[in-house]
């Protein structure tokens, strides 16, 4: 067992296949005292998220509702983390960043998700994003092509610098 923020804490995971969410499980399986609740379907997972308080919560976009899943997690205070292979996109990531997600991740980076999560419960949602871009503006620019925060430079820029700070958020059912 090694030493990490992720020790004790609870974690809940949706994904509509279940082999992202064994993965995952893998991944986590080394952290003492953590508690892995999966949900591979949106109802589940929001029932999930009103019986549980989470430390974390890693959400799949296609196939669960991700977005409402999003919204209500953010709503009851717990940090989000999305996790996508089919919904990969400019867009997908800038609603992602509104509702308040604390980083996007492709499926493609599975394996190195823990450092992700240990930075979203040891930093602050800006310098969170930061550290994302940091990490990830490369791949982003490789699949989205270079031109790819044109549109909404203004921002792009305010989230790569960690001063953007999403709007409150109204829970829906």
């Amino acid at each position: 067992m090694r030493e990490s923020v992720l020790n004790d804490k609870r974690i809940l995971a949706v994904d509509d296949e279940p082999d992202v969410l064994e993965a995952l499980e893998e991944q986590l399986e080394e952290f003492e005292g953590l508690v892995f609740d999966k949900a591979t379907d949106y109802k589940t997972a929001y029932e999930l998220l009103r019986s549980w308080s989470y430390d974390l919560v890693i959400l799949d976009i296609m196939g669960v509702r991700g977005f409402d899943l999003l919204n209500a997690a953010v709503h009851l205070g717990f940090p989000a983390v999305m996790l996508t292979a089919h919904a990969f996109s400019v867009e997908a990531l800038e609603k992602s960043v509104e509702l308040g997600a604390r980083a996007y991740l492709p499926k493609e980076k599975l394996g190195e998700i823990v450092p992700f999560l240990e930075d979203v419960l040891t930093l602050s949602h800006q310098a969170g994003w930061k550290r994302v871009f940091d990490r990830l503006g490369g791949l982003f620019s490789s699949k989205f092509g270079k031109e790819w925060q044109k549109n909404r430079e203004a921002f792009w820029k305010e989230v790569q610098e960690g001063n953007y700070e999403p709007a409150p958020v109204i829970l829906k059912k």
